[in-house]
């Protein structure tokens, strides 16, 4: 929910800062789960430029700024789509990074986690952008349905049906009953 003075921050240049404090890091997070976090840091802050720039588009009446805020950094990662893809398909093969602590006794934790990021991995690289898109909005930012929608420009409808076809596809490539 945007408050007044949120929406007024957004439209005031002077004051556009506000929005950016409140909402970057978050931002930032979320486009380093869905991308590397290298290249997260530039498209966090190339969202918030593109939303300093068309902030006159921005309608309160619409919905509030965070999924706004979503939106554009989820169109960002659509044009790394296929670094995205690429990267998946890449943890399903090689598993997460190694740990820079090193500790001996984190070994099978991190042979554990190789295996279940590789299949989850896998699997996310197995479905539709949209599908993708849904799944990461609600998983990595926890935005709600209705976010979700607003941050895509689609319908409640659309959402839901995106994650239920995402739900069955999932299941079914990391083989758990329904």
């Amino acid at each position: 929910m945007t408050t007044v003075s949120e929406a007024a921050s957004v439209a005031d240049p002077e004051r556009f800062g506000t929005v950016f404090d409140a909402h970057y890091e978050e931002i930032r997070r979320y486009i380093g789960r869905r991308l590397d976090l290298d290249i997260a840091e530039d498209l966090a802050a190339e969202t918030f430029l593109i939303a300093f720039r068309q902030r006159g588009r921005f309608d309160a009446a619409r919905g509030g700024v965070r999924p706004w805020l979503y939106g554009i950094a989820t169109n960002l990662i659509g044009r790394h789509r296929r670094s995205e893809v690429r990267r998946y398909r890449a943890l399903a093969r090689t598993g997460p990074p190694p740990d820079d602590e090193g500790h001996d006794e984190r070994i099978v934790d991190r042979v554990a986690a190789g295996v279940t990021v590789g299949r989850l991995s896998e699997a996310l690289a197995g479905l539709s952008k949209g599908e993708r898109d849904v799944v990461l909005l609600i998983a990595y930012g926890g935005l709600t349905y209705d976010e979700v929608a607003e941050a895509l420009k689609v319908a409640n409808g659309t959402v839901a049906s995106r994650l239920s076809r995402a739900r069955t596809k999932l299941h079914k490539s990391l083989g758990v009953e329904i």
